[in-house]
């Protein structure tokens, strides 16, 4: 299901399953969801990539902007405990703050930046200035800060 959750008991508490993973009890429900949002993101990221090859890149930017959203709801899940369900935003320094993720200047500034992206790829009257900034090497850039963005948050998951 997760890397890194090896050693698995199930438990029973007031009628419902939850697993101890070392010593940190988790209801299954979470483990789903955890699961699912990783999923989902791994499906966008390919698509992301698909996207770039194709030269549509403000798309591109759109789903990238999806899978770091997907992963900080992962992680939400996953440090907030008995919760679900992650809050319904797609600010993502809102999300990773809430997910309490200690994150750098630099962090920071992508997540913020890469939000612009859900809202600027959808709406005509950013759509067109978006697109023309969305040149081969301006994608080309910020889509290896979000290979680089996934990596961590991946093992941020995996290592909890």
């Amino acid at each position: 299901m997760i890397k890194g959750y090896n050693d698995i008991e199930k438990l029973l508490i007031n009628g419902i399953i939850h697993i101890k993973v070392g010593m940190r009890v988790i209801i299954v429900k979470q483990l789903e969801m955890i699961s699912y949002w990783v999923e989902t993101s791994n499906k966008d990221y390919k698509t992301m990539i698909n996207l770039y090859e194709s030269k549509d890149y403000h798309w591109c930017l759109f789903i990238g902007h999806l899978v770091i959203e997907k992963l900080l709801k992962a992680i939400y899940i996953n440090n907030i405990n008995g919760c679900v369900n992650p809050p319904r935003t797609h600010d993502l320094l809102m999300l990773a703050d809430k997910a309490n993720i200690d994150t750098t200047e630099k962090q920071k500034d992508l997540l913020d930046m890469v939000t612009t992206f859900n809202i600027s790829a959808r709406y005509p009257d950013y759509k067109k200035s978006f697109y023309n900034k969305c040149t081969q090497e301006f994608t080309y850039k910020i889509i290896e800060e979000i290979k680089e963005m996934r990596r961590w948050l991946l093992s941020a998951i995996e290592n909890k």
